[in-house]
């Protein structure tokens, strides 16, 4: 049966662990220099929508290193829905690469890409979810705190699309979740009932509060974002004046547990989601995070393509 990676629901808790298990495992073996070309003939097709630093170059150096290549289809390239249909671009790649990464706008064009492909293809991120950033930050703060089993780890800010992700992950792993954000900026009302249902039968919690500075009391990690995403410009001024109680700074840091975690997905608003102080300061794993993008991503592409 093909293998997707369209939304962190697709994935079981004992996945979830066999692919952080497996990301530590291949960055062992590169931080001592020994590769394997695990997807030696393999190809990659990246689409891309939108632009990207991290995404373009984990993705293409990590079918490097696996002994495969990747191939990058710009904005221009494809137009994906306007030159031609999702479904015939998702039929024609399949005839050619083994696997497709898209970063789209729409969360439904990956739907329709993995739908109508008979390869597996993998959400580089989506108005909807960015399931492999998430898994990023499960791999960096695994490498922290060793068992992710109990911790609570709260996002202030927007629900977007990370938000959403982390949200799905944080029960499937065995932790609490808690997003600060004001009202009707709050995750996606579906994906949240999903969240909770799972956080019932795993025994852990989904919260959804108002106030950052109760949200983050016990916080094992704390996570933010920008908070106008890719698509939003023209919100940015109102967002602003909405989001301006939800910096995570070195006040909101000090109601959280000692030696909490900070984390951000990049790139970074500096002075105004985050602090300088914070972003630089010794609690953040964002670049840990960042690096990891790598590893994760090295993962999923070998679980999904060998």
């Amino acid at each position: 049966m093909k293998k997707d990676l369209v939304s962190i629901a697709d994935l079981a808790p004992e996945q979830l662990t066999e692919l952080l298990d497996l990301a530590i495992e291949l960055k062992t073996k590169l931080k001592q220099g020994r590769t394997e070309p695990l997807l030696e003939g393999k190809t990659l097709a990246m689409i891309f929508e939108k632009p990207s630093l991290r995404t373009r170059v984990t993705f293409d150096v990590g079918m490097f290193q696996l002994g495969g290549q990747a191939v990058y289809l710009g904005p221009n390239d494809i137009q994906l829905g306007k030159r031609e249909s999702v479904a015939d671009v998702a039929r024609n790649l399949g005839c050619w690469v083994d696997g497709v990464m898209a970063r789209t706008f729409s969360h439904q064009t990956i739907v329709e890409l993995a739908r109508n492909a008979d390869i597996p293809v993998i959400n580089g991120l989506s108005d909807l979810e960015h399931p492999c950033q998430v898994l990023a930050a499960a791999l960096s703060l695994r490498e922290k705190r060793d068992s992710l089993a109990g911790l609570k780890v709260v996002f202030v800010g927007d629900g977007n699309n990370v938000a959403n992700s982390l949200m799905l992950l944080c029960p499937r792993l065995n932790m609490d979740f808690v997003i600060a954000c004001p009202e009707g900026y709050e995750p996606n009302r579906e994906l949240t009932e999903q969240a909770r249902a799972f956080a019932q039968r795993q025994g852990t919690t989904v919260q959804i509060l108002p106030d950052p500075y109760q949200a983050v009391k016990g916080a094992d990690l704390i996570y933010t974002d920008v908070w106008a995403s890719m698509g939003q410009e023209a919100e940015v001024e109102e967002r602003r004046k909405v989001f301006s109680p939800y910096q995570v700074n070195k006040r909101l840091l000090g109601s959280a547990k000692p030696g909490c975690l900070v984390t951000h997905c990049l790139p970074a608003h500096r002075g105004e989601e985050i602090t300088d102080e914070v972003l630089d300061g010794p609690n953040c794993i964002a670049l840990d995070e960042a690096e990891n993008r790598l590893h994760i991503q090295k993962a999923i592409l070998f679980t999904l393509m060998k």
